[in-house]
């Protein structure tokens, strides 16, 4: 599921109406056909659900000890319809900022799931699909300017990417940050910064000022993005780069993540 929705979620955001998937498996010697069969209903399921056709596929099989018992590779085709001009540079002052959902969601329900540290929790990975919540978005307004899925170096990343390739400055609001209570206190508790958590069903959006409410209003009536919400915007003057209104009223700076918060599966 997590390879599936990945590569739709990239062709998504990119502008893209995703259409076709490629799979290449290359599997440990001596992994049980129960697993291997798992995966790829597991990867049937998201596929429908994503309303994609796995088109291609190929297999290698590597001696014992020489991979992590499987590894999925995949690769995927969609289109993107003439006037939809996506992009990280496109970012203009008075655009708002909106996500799609909860943050890190994922990345903590994984550092659960590994069973390292004594933290227990009911949270499940936000990961799904997003075509048809992109496509419900540009049908709103085809003139979105740059769109990224929260996943990799969290939110507070990838907005600094947009920002620097805008040479823009960009604001958000530490109080309209959509985070489920489990999210926080485990962040507190791990001394973890939610900016940086990962996401695999969640998105950050630039989209014209204008047009902000009734983009977050056609997102919020698809069952993917009922917890969107407009957290800052770009502004015309201040240093280039990404800023944050606390909710003590202070200000602090966002800068990309250096290296690895959490360990990562994909």
């Amino acid at each position: 599921r997590l390879a599936v929705c990945g590569t739709v979620n990239d062709l998504a955001v990119g502008g893209a109406r995703p259409l076709y998937l490629t799979c290449g498996f290359i599997i440990e010697e001596g992994l049980a056909i129960e697993v291997l069969e798992r995966v790829a209903t597991s990867m049937h399921t998201a596929a429908r659900e994503a309303g994609i056709s796995i088109v291609a596929g190929d297999t290698k099989v590597v001696e014992r000890g020489s991979a992590d018992k499987l590894f999925v590779n995949t690769t995927g085709i969609g289109v993107i319809q003439h006037g939809i001009a996506v992009a990280a540079d496109n970012a203009q002052p008075g655009d708002r900022v909106i996500v799609s959902g909860s943050l890190g969601d994922h990345g903590i329900a994984i550092l659960a799931a590994r069973g390292k540290l004594d933290f227990e929790t009911e949270l499940v990975s936000d990961c799904r699909p997003l075509g048809d919540l992109v496509g419900a978005m540009l049908e709103a307004c085809s003139e979105i300017r740059a769109m990224r899925d929260i996943t990799r170096g969290g939110l507070g990343t990838v907005l600094t990417e947009i920002a620097r390739a805008s040479g823009r400055a960009i604001e958000i609001d530490e109080t309209a940050l959509p985070l489920r209570p489990e999210v926080r206190s485990a962040a507190e508790l791990l001394g973890l910064d939610v900016l940086y958590l990962a996401s695999e069903g969640t998105l950050a959006a630039i989209v014209p000022g204008e047009a902000a409410e009734r983009i977050l209003e056609a997102m919020q009536r698809h069952p993917h993005g009922r917890d969107a919400a407009i957290v800052g915007e770009v502004s015309a003057a201040g240093r280039i780069g990404v800023s944050m209104r606390t909710a003590f009223g202070g200000r602090r700076s966002v800068d990309p993540l250096i290296g690895e918060q959490l360990p990562r599966i994909c």
